[in-house]
């Protein structure tokens, strides 16, 4: 009999966690969800509750006899899923579907994929969280119910093959409304002017550009003014000098992540998101879906230790970032090598 089985949910991954466990853990991989709601129907009984109704895809049903055959033998069953609303519903399908019994399975969630955060999590395992569960319950059952309820309609009215989403049409209109205040915006020329100097006594080389602290409305006040500038003279009234404070950029979270991937690589966010997966499934990054900035201690510490090592302890600067999403998980940490 296997002492100890463990699930996740990606291949990748399985092999990567099973290095660090030894021969008394068997790792494998439930390949996403496993069950979800029936495809041809509606699938939600609205008039009890908004009841689901899931079944098993069809091409899950081998993967899903495999993990009970495994589940019925071993020990303890570990729940290994992401720590977020979809891994947490997958832990609790699985929970469902298996049969699995509470008192021989543990739910266990990590950020990194590391021999240190693996066994820790495996020494501190909690409870299924059903809010989390319920949260992508009720997502899921409004994707449908919008999708399902509303496309239709779409079809008849506007275009076939159009579609409807819980997300989509909410963004959909958002363009909508801000494409029409772009067609109804009225410009308004504006004429700026500005001076390059040579100020006496420097190098050619040497230039001062200075701007006008105002902006004429009509192009002949400008040229007037140019005019009158003719053949006065100039003079810097006060140099100020101070020092500036350039502050580092907070950790990346999914969204920052998928920005400078954009604006450096060109990438796009699905490629983003493809490599940061692989990435994390091979234990190189913190997990890639999250929306706060903070760090763990570990990894704070652990830089601090590098760096003052490496170039002293004066260039050690650890500091807290507050994420300033609302409603931002702060259970989660950023995105970080590790």
């Amino acid at each position: 009999m296997q002492e100890n089985l463990v699930i996740v949910e990606s291949p990748a991954k399985a092999k990567t966690i099973e290095k660090f466990l030894g021969k008394d853990f068997l790792v494998k991989s439930s390949f996403g969800h496993i069950r979800d709601l029936t495809k041809n129907k509606l699938s939600i009984d609205i008039e009890n509750d908004f009841q689901p109704s899931y079944t098993i895809d069809a091409e899950k049903k081998k993967v899903v006899s495999e993990l009970k055959a495994l589940a019925d033998k071993a020990k303890m069953v570990w729940l290994a899923s992401d720590e977020d609303r979809e891994g947490e519903a997958i832990a609790w399908h699985l929970k469902e579907v298996l049969e699995l019994d509470p008192k021989k399975t543990k739910r266990i969630v990590f950020h990194e994929i590391t021999k240190e955060a693996i066994v820790n999590a495996i020494k501190n395992p909690r409870d299924l969280d059903l809010n989390l569960v319920n949260a992508q319950q009720a997502r899921r059952i409004l994707d449908r119910l919008v999708g399902y309820e509303v496309s239709p309609i779409l079809w008849k009215k506007v275009k076939p093959k159009l579609s409807a989403g819980r997300v989509q049409s909410v963004a959909l209109r958002l363009i909508v409304e801000r494409e029409r205040e772009i067609q109804n915006f009225v410009s308004k020329s504006q004429f700026k002017i500005e001076g390059i100097f040579n100020p006496e006594g420097s190098k050619a080389s040497v230039k001062v550009k200075a701007e006008l602290d105002r902006k004429f409305e009509k192009e002949n006040d400008a040229v007037k003014f140019l005019e009158e500038c003719k053949g006065a003279a100039f003079a810097i009234a006060s140099v100020e000098e101070k020092e500036g404070k350039r502050t580092p950029s907070a950790p990346f979270t999914t969204s920052t992540l998928q920005q400078e991937a954009s604006r450096k690589l060109g990438f796009s966010l699905s490629q983003t998101m493809r490599v940061a997966q692989n990435l994390y499934e091979s234990g190189f990054i913190t997990y890639m879906r999250t929306d706060s900035t903070n760090l763990s201690q570990l990894a704070v510490n652990a830089a601090k230790q590098t760096i003052t090592q490496l170039y002293g302890a004066e260039y050690s600067k650890p500091r807290q970032y507050a994420t300033k999403t609302k409603g931002a998980q702060e259970a989660h940490e950023a995105i970080r090598p590790t």
